[in-house]
């Protein structure tokens, strides 16, 4: 403590023996002296106003020409802003910082302590395992961290970061050193030898592993926060993004892998992790047995219940109503990881579980029920497993009570080997959803009844992200209606959103007639589904002339056929933007 009762005593701050270490002015230091006294009479922050005041001339304001000097304490590390409202320090103007306090930093309160801010790192000696490996690697990510979060607050040439900067420069020297003299097998480096992983990606890499041993909420998986960890500048912003790009090394090499998810300010954010056979072989390496992940459209082979999807459009391809798509960007906002992660601190949801959400969606047939479903799917970066349900009964006679079960339980099952979270699609889900029978009843009365009880209990219980789709809301039992978290409307397009679907689903490159206009077309009424099975009908019409050309008598003809054949008893379809 030598130092530090020199440093407060001193009349001459800029001979005492921890000036050497500030690379400031004698007037920043004698602020620091003065923090430093105020600090050992037990005050941990003083009024900007308050120091100048006391330490300058108050007459004409001569203590505001010291703003400059103390905000430059601010940059390099040596104090720190105690506000309600902090702010980028290097944005900030010295007159903004005279109503605001401020404190001394861990760094100058161990600096007042040691006399020095060196710190002697451990002899060059081989690792003696693994993990002894790792603590060094993570002790890096924690000083890339500690130089990201000063590059957000302060100038990027503070004292802070050139510090930092020299500490990771010998740690990652005594890494390399200490590798080469180890004869034990280090799994990690190994692996980023066979990867021909750049130092970059290395860091990135171990960033995503730390966070599977320290279990955090996830902070440094998203995809900002992996690029400042690795960026001085905006420049290297730019630049290093192509390093999680699909296409980089560590995707296409199925190193790491991220989800995509809708943000709460209505952007798409990236969380990334290891790929889980990579992960495994890391973490257990001791392990000879590969832990393997049976890919869905393999186990879906082995069953006849299910049918696999996987879309090709997302919600942006679709055309919805605006109340319907507003609810189903809500539904995004609910179930992306931050607002998870929210319930989870509330109690609200249990920290292992998934997402859990029960959605209907109900409108007229070829409104769009089924291909939304799929469109959400692969928003949300999830593959479908769709069942028909108008095929429940012909299946099923005599026994329903097991295969209902049966339903639920291949679901849970192919979900458990595949290591994946799909979405179970129930289409047409009228059979199961329907009031229950009362009163006289019959032996099929009773058999549909029962199968309906068990398909109440496992909604209840279901595990997992579930829709269901049907025609009729008002039909629903209101014991099911209960269960659902989410009952979404499915409208029939107005003549603008018509329009729209009429120009998506013309084929681009047929001849048309001089004159053709598709907004004549958008003002017959009709779903999504309709328009695109009367275009495929003309088309095929069109198709056999010797001569083709659209007309659009051609098209209106083809609406008439359809609307005369009572069309609107055709299964639903989806349609896209």
């Amino acid at each position: 403590m030598k130092d530090l009762v020199n440093f407060l005593q001193s009349d001459e701050i800029e001979k005492s023996d921890i000036y050497v270490h500030l690379k400031c002015g004698v007037s920043e230091a004698l602020m620091l002296q003065f923090l430093a006294q105020r600090y050992m009479q037990g005050q941990d922050d003083v009024l900007v106003l308050e120091l100048l005041q006391e330490l300058y001339n108050t007459q004409e304001y001569e203590y505001l020409e010291h703003l400059s000097e103390l905000k430059n304490l601010l940059e390099l590390g040596w104090i720190h802003q105690q506000s309600f409202t902090p702010m980028k320090i290097s944005e900030v103007t010295p007159l903004e910082l005279l109503n605001t306090a401020v404190g001394l930093t861990p760094s100058f309160l161990r600096l007042l302590q040691e006399g020095t801010l060196d710190s002697d790192l451990p002899d060059i000696k081989p690792y003696a395992d693994h993990l002894e490996y790792l603590q060094d690697q993570f002790f890096r990510i924690e000083l890339y961290q500690k130089m990201s979060v000063i590059r957000q607050n302060v100038h990027e040439h503070s004292l802070g970061i050139d510090r930092l900067q020299s500490k990771l420069k010998l740690l990652e020297k005594r890494i390399e050193e200490r590798v080469e003299q180890t004869s034990e097998n280090l799994v990690l480096d190994k692996f980023f030898k066979q990867k021909k992983m750049s130092n970059l990606e290395q860091v990135i890499f171990i960033a995503l592993l730390r966070e599977e041993y320290s279990a955090t909420d996830a902070s440094l998986r998203e995809m900002n926060a992996l690029i400042d960890l690795i960026s001085l500048d905006d420049y290297e912003r730019i630049k290093n993004r192509s390093l999680l790009e699909d296409g980089s090394n560590l995707i296409s090499n199925e190193i790491i892998d991220y989800e995509e998810m809708l943000n709460p300010f209505g952007g798409i954010s990236r969380s990334f992790y290891i790929v889980d056979e990579v992960l495994q072989s890391i973490i257990h390496p001791q392990k000879t047995k590969k832990v393997t992940r049976l890919k869905l459209n393999a186990l879906i082979e082995e069953q006849d219940i299910f049918e696999l999807v996987e879309s090709d459009t997302s919600l942006d391809d679709v055309v919805l109503n605006e109340k319907t798509r507003e609810t189903l960007n809500n539904l995004m906002q609910q179930v992306d990881k931050e607002v998870v992660a929210r319930l989870v601190k509330w109690g609200v949801k249990e920290k292992k579980s998934g997402i859990d959400a029960r959605i209907i969606f109900y409108g007229a047939a070829g409104t769009g029920k089924t291909m939304t479903a799929y469109s959400l799917a692969k928003s949300l970066k999830r593959q479908v497993l769709a069942f028909d349900c108008s095929k429940i009964l012909s299946m099923y006679v005599g026994e329903s009570e097991k295969n209902v079960r049966k339903i639920f339980d291949t679901f849970y099952d192919l979900s458990e080997k595949s290591k994946t979270e799909p979405i179970l699609l129930l289409n047409e889900a009228d059979q199961f959803l329907g009031a229950r029978s009362s009163g006289t009843i019959t032996g099929a009365d009773q058999m549909h009844n029962q199968m309906q009880n068990i398909f109440l209990e496992q909604i209840e219980n279901f595990r997992g992200m579930l829709i269901a789709t049907t025609n009729l809301l008002e039909n629903i039992d209101k014991a099911f209606s209960r269960r659902f978290n989410y009952k979404i409307e499915f409208q029939k397009p107005n003549e603008a959103q018509r329009r729209e679907l009429w120009k998506k689903m013309l084929p681009a490159e047929a001849p048309y007639e001089d004159g053709f206009d598709s907004a004549k077309l958008a003002k017959y009424s009709l779903t999504g589904g309709q328009i695109n099975l009367i275009v495929k009908n003309t088309a095929y019409k069109v198709a056999v002339q010797s001569e083709p050309l659209f007309t659009i008598q051609d098209f209106i003809d083809e609406i008439n056929r359809e609307k005369d054949a009572n069309f609107d008893s055709e299964k639903s379809m989806g349609f896209l933007a």
